[in-house]
This record gives structure tokens, sequence and C-alpha cells, in this order.
């Protein structure tokens, strides 16, 4: 096999990203994750991506909350108290 096509498929195999504007709450939560499970910033984001695209294998855990929809019931104080934050104080307000 010549060099160039060894370099191209070993390029390939291996791709590499440069991601910038990563927030500072994903920063923090995938340097977590690395430093938890013992393994590298890189191995940890290749992780994270892997999940989050779904080509894991595993099922994302969801909360679809059927389970409580439908159930609100009418409460006269409920409904006062919600009623009284649409109010608009002029005073504070300028």
């Amino acid at each position: 096999m010549p060099l160039a096509s060894c370099a191209y498929s070993a390029y390939t195999l291996c791709m590499q990203y440069t991601i910038r504007g990563i927030p500072e709450a994903i920063d923090t939560v995938l340097r977590q994750r690395a430093r938890a499970s013992g393994k590298s910033l890189n191995e940890a984001a290749v992780e994270a991506l892997t999940e989050g695209s779904g080509m894991s294998g595993k099922p994302r855990k969801r909360r679809d909350l059927h389970d409580i929809a439908g159930t609100w019931k009418f409460d006269k104080a409920i409904e006062t108290a919600l009623a009284a934050q649409d109010h608009v104080d002029a005073d504070l307000w300028r």
C-alpha cells in the first residue's frame, strides 16, 4: 500500500476535530465526568458525543410526564395566587 494511502487511512480512522465555544457548564460536566470515570477529557467528550448522537446503542432515558398529564385540580386559592402574579405594580414598573 502506498504511503499516501496509509496516511489517508490513518487520518480518516482517527479523525481529529477542534471544537470551539464550549459553554462553561458543558466543560465543567465533561471534566467531572472524565475525572469520575478515570478517562481523558477526549475520551469523555467522544463518549458524550456518541451518547448524544444516539449511536451508543443504549436507549436514552426519557420522561414524558404521561402519569401526571391531565391531573390538575382546580383550587380557588391557587388560582387567586396565580392571578395575583399577573398584576403589574405601576409604582415598580418604570
